[in-house]
């Protein structure tokens, strides 16, 4: 019989390697685009789909992600807790987890407009290769911003079936966000980078200035924050949102700069969230107060 307990830590292991809570950084970002091409009113079936979508092609990502670079991670001591290196689900659990992921993301795919299953391998393709980018290139950073960016262009192109100028900027602003943060991210790691051949921002011009390309990011993405409102005319209520992330952005770095890598804890990591929720919300009072 099997140990109802077994079944249950399996489950959150699986949670855990796929980080299922990071998905506040990319969700309410689709539906941000979902929203603001439907003027406020898209349809709830449609944002179900979306919300599906998103989950199911995050946790293909991730767990792809952390398959491919698990013979790095068993020698990095920040992952000894990381469920594929302390054993907890092995590459077989991993695999049948991908496939059931893609099953649902192409099933939820084909449930919204018909040019989202046509542009899916597209979308597809950032999450797929971002794992191999850190073998190849110091900008692996942004494109992991790009795979994130997928989600709002998912839920724009769900709603409108086009690819227009406001959804490009609202991915802009996505990619460069999590681009930025993934950089401090990685300049943590400068010296196991080095000693394992692979690439990063921290490889290429230091911890120092890595951290320095992260904030001069991060400025540019509050930037295209702005033109963004601008673009739809949102009011007062989505520039307070915007002051928030700012405010956000500016302690994550200020953090950093007085603790060093040691205040990157889960907590630190989580507070990134609030950039992607303040942004929604504010964004929705905006919309529904125009």
């Amino acid at each position: 019989m099997t140990n109802p307990n077994s079944f249950w830590q399996k489950i959150d292991a699986h949670l855990n390697n796929v980080a299922f809570y990071q998905t506040v950084f990319s969700l309410p970002f689709a539906y941000m685009a979902a929203f603001l091409a439907a003027d406020g009113k898209p349809d709830i079936w449609v944002m179900f789909w979306i919300t599906l979508t998103i989950v199911a092609a995050r946790s293909a990502a991730l767990a792809l992600d952390n398959l491919i670079d698990l013979k790095y991670d068993v020698d990095q001591p920040r992952f000894k807790g990381r469920p594929m290196v302390a054993g907890s689900i092995n590459k077989k659990d991993v695999y049948i987890l991908i496939v059931l992921c893609f099953a649902v993301l192409i099933g939820s795919v084909l449930q919204l407009d018909p040019i989202c299953i046509k542009l899916l391998p597209v979308a597809a393709l950032p999450f797929i290769i971002y794992p191999y980018m850190k073998r190849i290139t110091c900008f692996c950073h942004y494109v992991c911003g790009v795979a994130v960016a997928m989600a709002p262009a998912g839920g724009w192109v769900a709603v409108t079936g086009e690819i227009s100028w406001p959804m490009i900027v609202l991915c802009v602003a996505v990619a460069l966000w999590i681009g930025g943060f993934d950089v401090v991210y990685g300049a943590q790691d400068e010296d196991f980078d080095k000693a394992h051949g692979l690439h990063s921002m921290a490889t290429a011009l230091g911890a120092k200035g890595a951290l320095l390309l992260a904030k001069i990011t991060h400025i540019v993405t509050l930037a295209v924050f702005i033109y963004l409102g601008i673009l739809f005319n949102l009011g007062f209520m989505y520039y307070i949102g915007v002051l928030v992330s700012a405010f956000v952005l500016y302690y994550q770095h200020r953090i950093i700069h007085i603790r060093g890598f040691g205040a990157f804890t889960r907590e630190y990591y989580m507070r990134n969230g609030i950039v992607s929720v303040a942004i929604f919300l504010f964004t929705l009072a905006s919309v529904y107060m125009k």
